[in-house]
């Protein structure tokens, strides 16, 4: 199996840029889901992201969290609405501005999102120790690149 790994990685060397795009874009996804799927908490796609652009940005107006997750902001609403009910975020009068909130992470809601990342994490780890100390060597190298790749355009 690791053969056919090393093999296929060196063909790919060889791949049009389009089936290469193509291939890495199913083999990114196909990961991305199982690593959503190792991780408890119950949260969805969207809530998740929300918390974790909180977590990033800090707090955030539901116009501005609504434009940074590139959602409406009725979604916006109802995905905070939600969160706000698990008592993940908390919604707080804006300083300025009392006919806005501003959408606030709580402790709970940092604390869940650290245990999925730690879960996620463990779970990778565990499958990289699987593969040979080159082929991790080669996903060291390729992290750099991808993360070229997801770069703002």
């Amino acid at each position: 199996m690791r053969r056919e790994a090393l093999r296929s990685l060196a063909m790919l060397t060889n791949v049009p840029t389009v089936a290469l795009a193509d291939r890495l874009r199913l083999s990114v996804g196909r990961l991305a889901r199982r690593l959503r799927q190792k991780s408890r908490g119950g949260l969805t796609p969207s809530q998740r992201s929300i918390l974790a652009n909180l977590d990033r940005r800090g707090p955030m107006t539901m116009g501005g969290l609504a434009d940074s997750e590139r959602i409406s902001p009725p979604s916006a609403t109802g995905i905070v609405g939600r969160l706000e009910g698990s008592g993940l975020v908390e919604r707080r009068p804006h300083p300025d501005d009392r006919r806005c909130a501003v959408v606030h992470l709580t402790t709970a809601g940092r604390d869940l999102l650290e245990a999925g990342r730690r879960e996620r994490t463990a779970y990778l780890a565990e499958r990289l120790e699987l593969l040979t100390a080159e082929e991790r060597g080669v996903l060291g190298q390729a992290t750099a690149i991808l993360d070229r790749l997801a770069e703002p355009e």
